[in-house]
């Protein structure tokens, strides 16, 4: 009887170890699940953070990069542009207009006047022909069919003249007069009988271009 009583006290005691041991088990692993879970989210907080906060510089400095070719290229369009229209101007300016009578070329040393300037201006879509008359026996004179700039002052005339009268007429002497003209030029390849043959025998025509 007393081997039996100490049997189920000695069972007992087994029964509780065992107990208590299942108990640290469970307990452990649930602190180990809340540390690793823990340790997740913290993680996860902080990549997440890190990721909301880092700017995407390699975008940022694409974009700025582009904005700044873009303005570059636009200043060189702009600087072309403006380059092409001074060209375009200087070539203007240094355009020279010829003149033929008939079919005879002349050399001509042209004014450097306003007036000169707005012919060169009325040949730019073409040549220019006009058609003169012999008038007093000293002058050929013809209509531009427009007027142009002038500052007439008082000249004595000599062969090979060439003036704006009236604003909106030619005139080319072979002679010599005095009146108020706008000067526009002197053939210089012609002596005056030469030019009292090219001019002195009826009506003629001329034309006056550029290039």
């Amino acid at each position: 009887m007393r081997k039996e009583l100490m049997l189920v006290v000695a069972l007992g005691v087994v029964l509780c170890l065992a107990l208590v041991g299942c108990a640290d088990k469970k307990s452990g692993t649930g602190e180990a699940g809340a540390n690793v879970t823990e340790a997740g989210e913290t993680s996860g907080q902080g990549q997440s953070a890190t990721q909301g906060t880092t700017p995407n510089r390699e975008d940022g400095y694409d974009a700025e990069q582009s904005s700044m070719t873009d303005g570059q290229a636009a200043d060189h369009a702009g600087q072309a542009t403006e380059n092409a229209g001074h060209v375009e101007e200087s070539e203007e300016a240094m355009a020279t207009l010829w003149m033929k009578v008939g079919e005879t070329p002349l050399s001509v040393e042209w004014e450097q006047n306003e007036s000169v300037e707005a012919l060169k201006g009325l040949c730019q879509d073409g040549p220019r022909t006009i058609q003169l008359s012999m008038y007093g026996g000293f002058e050929q004179v013809g209509s531009l069919g427009q007027r142009l700039p002038s500052d007439d002052v008082q000249t004595t005339t000599q062969a090979g003249d060439i003036v704006l009268y009236s604003s909106n007429q030619v005139v080319v002497f072979y002679g010599s007069n005095s009146w108020a003209y706008t000067r526009l030029g002197h053939i210089v390849d012609k002596t005056s009988d030469e030019l009292a043959e090219l001019l002195g025998n009826g009506d003629v025509t001329i034309t006056i271009g550029i290039g």
